[in-house]
């Protein structure tokens, strides 16, 4: 397992991450300066700079609030705080364990993810 957090200014996620491809080439980006917006109302997402690795990943995912997901086709992250469906080539990578209320934010807002031991 992997533990990051991800802080919006003052205030911080936590989160556990799962040990597989998907997770490990992410954490491999950590730390990562990103622009989080809003995606449907369901989700908070941004691009990554590289594809992470899709090896051993299942077809898709059936995401819920605090799960934190890699969209395949797309190449983003996909942190959602609402219940979503199932969905082709979303990849699970870990799960929020604190501060999921701090996506409530509207509009976009500056984040940075950084792996804590």
């Amino acid at each position: 397992m992997y533990h990051i957090q991800i802080a919006l200014g003052d205030q911080i996620i936590l989160a556990q991450l799962e040990n597989n491809a998907t997770s490990r080439d992410f954490i491999a980006l950590l730390p990562l300066d990103i622009e989080l917006s809003d995606y449907a109302l369901t989700e908070k997402v941004t691009d990554l700079p590289v594809k992470l690795s899709t090896a051993g990943a299942p077809n898709g995912f059936d995401p819920g609030p605090g799960d934190i997901t890699y969209y395949a086709p797309w190449g983003n992250l996909a942190i959602f705080y609402r219940d979503f469906s199932y969905s082709r080539g979303l990849i699970n990578l870990g799960k929020i364990t604190q501060g999921a209320e701090h996506l409530s934010f509207s509009g976009n807002k500056h984040a940075r993810i950084e792996q804590i031991k």
